[in-house]
């Protein structure tokens, strides 16, 4: 007896799913699970929020007909299942050089529109989008949003539902993938609404009911369900609070079982038949189908390394990372400084805040997606007495940029914001690497930045940055292992002097590199490369970058030549405050900036990006000899 044919290699393309009975769907969903888990756990990628969304994107593929339907993922991480059915099986170098984007891509697909993988967007884009069709006079184009419950929490996709909602004759469908999760579980008011959802299952199975029970009452039964049937608005807000959808001008459908394709399916072709804006509520869960992920309580394996597929563990353990040296001194701190509190927008685990919360539950801040909203109630935290510290993704700054500037620093509010995998991040693309932050804070009055080179570093300048008192501080750092420590041979006015010159700290030398943070490693190398041929590098690490310190004004006179070094873009960052701050003081010695070219970088490894960009001993020592030519 030969096997079955497998069902997924039969599909290419949306299309391929129409002609499937509803026995091949389920096959096609158990073997597309199959295929996640035995791919994403030999590469690592996001492979909890897939393995709960395969029989929402079966039915979303089946109902609507991409590319001329436009549907856009917030976030891209759920996406995955999306790029198997519009083709892309080849999964063996997912967030790799060369293979597959973890994220919708728009150079792999038309299919794939949103790339920018920063949450709470989709719902803007969907409302744009939907207003060109109606411009265009492309009527039979349908929208369709697909956005977790967590991504809800931000405000911007608040401002995109009330404009959405004004327009009843412009169609959109938004799914709401409800799994109480972000990276962690949802929280905050919205939340409770959407928990409240899910425990009532709501009106419209009460109607249900009530029409089938009261219709066979004789005389008065057809004129009650009449009567609680014009009761509808009131009757909704009672039996399931999903008022506040429609009070928006939203129709609501659901909650429909995610994992019941057909379900979902019939939901989709109804709000597919309305011509105005339609909520879809789909209740998912996050790692459906792979017991490991369901039993991990974190994050049900939200973003995964290459693991063991038996058993979910990783077949080795990494060395300590940045991250890990934050939150073990965080602990040590709020030990010390009752008045320290801490914040994080949805990711208290990836920015290692989840050992303070434990150990002091009273004073730990989970705002949701909501970087904007934290960055002000800092301040206000500020302002009341007590000391904040924000732990954000690098690139997740960029969204609350103006609160850091107006809110914070106008008021000279004493916030810390610590920044977790800033510079190049590699795997997952455009969007994550944390290139802007040395560049956009550079315009912030009164801010000062620290870039620490090693755990011992992050573990002191953390806590020289809760000390400042007077004004907003930043804490940035990379990401993963963190390398051995870099010892200073001195500290000359706040600079740590790590290489000196090798006739002695007295003699003069060619060049002055000026390293920022984790680059103090390509520094001490270009430093080796320069002296085998006879040219003399001083290596220092500024420590704090922001603002320049006036000690490198007179080491930079001494020296023939100076070069920056920084994981930031080359625009506006560190070399460019390091190179005004010398011209101003009237030093005209030359000086190159190295850094990260200003363009949105392809996915890739970290250590393969920076050699791509120059960011190297030899492109740093490349960079000493143009100088001193």
């Amino acid at each position: 007896m030969s096997l079955p044919e497998s069902v997924l290699s039969s599909v290419h393309g949306p299309r391929d799913l129409d002609r499937l009975s509803r026995e091949k769907l389920d096959r096609l969903a158990r073997e597309i699970r199959d295929f996640l888990i035995e791919s994403v756990t030999k590469t690592g990628g996001h492979l909890g929020p897939n393995l709960g969304v395969v029989e929402l994107s079966i039915a979303l593929h089946r109902v609507f007909d991409s590319p001329r339907d436009t549907i856009v993922w917030d976030t891209g991480h759920q996406a995955y299942v999306h790029k198997i059915l519009t083709g892309r099986h080849d999964f063996s170098k997912l967030k790799q050089e060369g293979g597959i984007s973890g994220y919708p891509c728009r150079a792999e697909s038309e299919h794939d529109v949103v790339e920018n993988s920063h949450a709470s967007t989709a719902l803007s884009y969907a409302d744009g989008i939907a207003k060109a069709y109606q411009v265009r006079g492309q009527t039979d184009r349908r929208v369709v949003a697909v956005i977790g419950d967590g991504a809800l929490t931000g405000g911007m996709a608040w401002e995109a539902l009330n404009n959405i909602a004004v327009a009843q004759d412009r169609p959109v469908v938004i799914v709401v993938n409800d799994n109480e999760r972000s990276y962690a579980p949802t929280i905050g008011g919205l939340a409770e609404h959407l928990s409240t959802l899910r425990a009532t299952q709501g009106y419209e199975k009460f109607l249900s009911w009530g029409k089938g029970t009261l219709n066979k009452t004789p005389v008065v039964g057809p004129a009650i369900y009449d009567t609680l049937h014009g009761m509808k608005k009131g009757l909704k807000d009672i039996v399931a609070p999903q008022g506040m959808f429609e009070d928006l001008g939203l129709k609501y459908i659901g909650p429909i079982d995610g994992h019941d394709v057909i379900a979902v399916e019939a939901a989709l072709r109804r709000a597919k038949g309305f011509r105005g804006p339609v909520i879809v509520h789909c209740l998912t869960r996050k790692g459906e189908g792979y017991q490991p992920a369901l039993d991990d309580e974190a994050d049900h394996f939200h973003g995964i390394g290459v693991i063991n597929p038996e058993t979910g563990l990783p077949f080795q353990i990494a060395g300590p990372s940045w991250t890990d040296a934050f939150a073990d001194e965080m602990v040590k701190i709020g030990n010390e400084r009752p008045d320290v509190v801490g914040i994080t927008a949805a990711m208290m685990i990836p920015v290692g805040l989840h050992k303070f919360a434990k150990a002091y539950p009273e004073r730990i801040y989970d705002v949701g997606i909501a970087e904007q909203h934290a960055a002000t109630s800092a301040a206000g935290l500020a302002f009341g007495g007590l000391h904040p510290v924000f732990a954000v993704y690098a690139t997740f700054l960029n969204r609350c940029f103006d609160q850091v500037l107006m809110d914070c620093a106008l008021h000279r509010a004493a916030v810390t914001f610590v920044l977790d995998r800033a510079g190049i991040t590699g795997d997952d693309g455009a969007s994550h690497n944390g290139m802007w932050d040395m560049s956009i804070l550079q315009v912030v009055p009164g801010l000062r930045i620290a870039a620490p080179r090693d755990a011992a570093q992050v573990r002191a300048q953390l806590r020289e940055a809760v000390d400042v008192h007077d004004g907003p501080t930043v804490v940035r750092y990379s990401k993963g292992a963190v390398g051995p420590e870099i010892e200073a041979v001195d500290r000359v006015d706040g600079l740590d002097l790590l290489r000196a010159p090798r006739g002695g700290e007295g003699d003069t030398a060619d060049v002055l590199i000026v390293t920022a943070g984790p680059m103090a490693v390509q520094g001490l190398e270009a430093a080796e490369i320069l002296a085998a041929e006879g040219i003399e590098a001083t290596v220092v690490d500024p420590r704090w970058v922001k603002p320049v310190n006036p000690a490198l004004i007179a080491l930079a006179r001494s020296h023939r030549a100076v070069v920056t070094v920084e994981d930031n873009g080359r625009v506006g960052g560190v070399g460019v405050a390091i190179t005004q701050t010398l011209q101003d003081a009237g030093v005209n010695v030359p000086v190159r900036v190295v850094g990260i070219p200003q363009r949105f970088l392809d996915h890739g490894k970290r250590a393969s990006i920076l050699k791509a960009v120059g960011l190297t001993g030899d492109g740093v020592a490349a960079a000493a000899r143009s100088a001193l030519g």
